[in-house]
């Protein structure tokens, strides 16, 4: 052995043959013999190693489990096999060294190929228990290979309930319904006879808290190996949840559609929310235009009980406000760190507030901070999309409508024109030519200022009465000054029991006016009138929502009551245009309402209300 190339003569041409690197260790841990494959690996030659001691030659293998092996082999006599990663080589080992007396004989198996392969498999396993879809694995005897958290998370049942049992026993394990388990089976089935290479298909499932779910299963073939098929279920049953509303939210445009007025829109609208959208505690406003406020139009049950109702908004009041002028939805998580809440005292935590276009806003609360998502966001808005969609057809159908009504009432009123063209003003012109033909200019020019006034009426009264002009705050007594000296009154005491402003068309409210004392002086005949004007108030509030005009002239009887407002033709010479007719048009034009009564103390009583901008300044 003093050229140090052998141990025994016969070993010597097998060893340097093997595959794996091998060399020999006295016990003084030098090296005796190296193999070609050891040369090689180590990088070293045997010349250079035989006779040197391993860790003076190695120093970098002190560090590793190299000596504890060795030492651990020769005190024991017993073989020993670990890995080692040998850091300058960047090279994983699978070491074995077998004892003898007389030293130790190590064979070295590189095995990084190994490692890194299972590092990577260790890897997909770390990411496979990361995701949060279940996966699950067969084997070609049908029997379940491996799981992951989630599929124990999901299904409710371990992984050594699962691992090993047949996978015909999962739908019982995990509570799959039938359809689920058969789907399942048939997938394996055709993806193992190399049918097909992949499945895709939906289950029931019940899952660790009892609840029923839906779970989207995908299958593929993985190839040979200790697993011939791989599984993901993914739970879908929110995705589900969404499609089924939203597929229900196109079934209530149709209800949206078929809705008559704006108040059964928004019915609708807070009840697809709360019963289709779970949002219980929801509500809508819409915009009033000539109060400029946010009206409640509608609410859930949840939402009365919990807020005593909905308030009605003026402008600038709390975020349903800022939500309409800006026109885009928001969500307010936590309404406790939110500035400019109407009420600081609400119960709601958190709530979304979506706009309907230039129509309103709709809004759900929720008693929790935090009690909205996303979907809650997007279902809402779709909501609030169709609202919107529903009220501009209704919009459009009213206006459509008003125009039809609008034209009907033009022609009644043509016809009317042309009775009274044809009867009264023949007979004004007839007085003027006799009373030309008479020579008395004075009761000529009376006659023809009544004929004037008749040809205003009759203007009037053919007017469309949509068409309101641009209103305007009027002051009531500058118009009331006005209108009487525009009529044919000229001995008539007038007492106005208040100050007071409204919004109007001037101009026309100023002719209403006037008809009525026209119609008062043409009651009174030669009789002075004595008139008086004073407030209507509400009887729950208090507040003035319009105003009357009594007079004392010759009573209305009341079987006319209901006639007076009619245009009709007359035989009295007294008579003046077309009367309270027009008035009822002008009132009608801005909204109010007209009434004509006994007044209490007698008299005839002309009540005009509904004036919602009436201010009533002093009494």
């Amino acid at each position: 052995m003093n050229d140090g190339t052998r141990t025994t003569g016969r070993s010597l041409p097998i060893l340097d043959r093997v595959g794996d690197a091998f060399f020999a260790l006295d016990t003084g841990w030098r090296f005796t013999y190296i193999n070609d494959r050891a040369e090689s690996l180590l990088k070293r030659s045997r010349k250079d190693l035989i006779g040197r001691v391993m860790w003076d030659e190695f120093p970098e293998t002190v560090e590793t489990q190299f000596p504890e092996g060795f030492h651990q082999a020769m005190e024991t006599q017993e073989p020993v096999s670990f890995e080692v990663y040998h850091h300058p080589l960047d090279t994983w080992f699978e070491a074995r060294a077998y004892p003898s007396p007389s030293g130790l004989s190590v064979y070295l198996r590189d095995i990084t190929d190994r490692k890194d392969r299972e590092n990577e498999l260790a890897q997909h396993a770390r990411v496979v228990e990361a995701v949060h879809d279940g996966v699950i694995t067969v084997d070609d005897q049908n029997r379940i290979a491996s799981v992951n958290e989630a599929i124990e998370t999901s299904l409710g049942a371990t992984r050594d309930e699962l691992v090993g049992e047949p996978i015909r026993r999962l739908p019982e394990l995990a509570s799959i319904n039938a359809e689920g388990a058969m789907a399942m089976g048939e997938a394996i089935g055709k993806i193992q006879s190399g049918n097909a290479r992949h499945s895709r298909f939906e289950l029931e499932f019940t899952n660790a808290e009892g609840e029923q779910r839906v779970g989207e299963m995908r299958m593929v073939a993985l190839g040979e190996g200790q697993a011939s098929v791989a599984g993901v279920i993914r739970d879908v049953t929110e995705q589900r949840e969404y499609e089924r509303m939203v597929g229900s939210l196109h079934e209530v445009t149709r209800w949206l559609f078929q809705a008559e007025d704006a108040a059964e829109i928004c019915s609708v609208a807070v009840h697809a929310a709360g019963e289709m959208l779970d949002l219980p505690i929801s509500g809508v406003w819409l915009i009033n235009d000539e109060e400029g406020v946010l009206d409640p139009m509608a609410a859930t049950m949840d939402a009365h009980t919990e807020l005593g109702g909905l308030p009605q908004f003026y402008e600038g009041e709390g975020l349903i406000w800022d939500v309409y002028r800006e026109g885009e939805a928001r969500v307010f998580d936590d309404l406790s760190e939110v500035e400019g809440v109407y009420n600081p005292n609400t119960p709601l935590e958190s709530e979304i507030i979506v706009p309907i276009g230039p129509h309103g806003v709709m809004m759900t609360g929720s008693l929790q901070p935090d009690g909205f998502d996303e979907t809650d966001l997007e279902l809402m808005s779709l909501l609030a999309s169709n609202t919107e969609a529903a009220l501009d057809r209704a919009d459009r159908e009213k206006l459509l409508q008003e125009r039809k009504q609008s034209l009907a009432r033009q022609s009644e009123r043509l016809r009317a024109v042309a009775n009274i063209l044809s009867d009264d003003l023949q007979r004004h012109l007839d007085t003027v030519a006799s009373e030309f033909a008479g020579e008395e200019e004075a009761g000529a020019a009376e006659t023809l200022g009544r004929a004037e006034e008749l040809v205003d009426d009759i203007l009037e009264f053919a007017r469309d009465q949509t068409s309101i002009g641009s209103r305007s705050s009027v002051d009531f007594e500058s118009a009331l000054a006005d209108a009487l000296d525009a009529s044919i009154a000229e001995d008539m005491t007038v007492y106005l029991e208040f100050e007071g402003r409204l919004r109007a068309e001037r101009d026309r409210f100023v002719h209403m006016l006037e008809t009525v004392f026209n119609d008062i002086t043409a009651r009174a005949g030669d009789d002075e009138a004595t008139v008086r004007i004073g407030p209507i108030e509400d009887d729950a509030t208090g507040r003035p929502t319009g105003f009357y005009i009594l007079d004392d002239a010759e009573k209305i009887p009341e079987t006319e009551f209901d006639r007076v407002f009619e245009p009709a033709t007359t035989d009295e010479s007294d008579a003046v245009g077309l009367g309270l007719a027009v008035a009822r048009e002008i009132a009608e034009a801005h909204g109010w309402e007209v009434d004509v009564s006994t007044g209490q103390a007698g008299g005839t009583q002309f009540s005009l209300t509904g004036l919602v901008t009436f201010e009533v300044t002093r009494q």
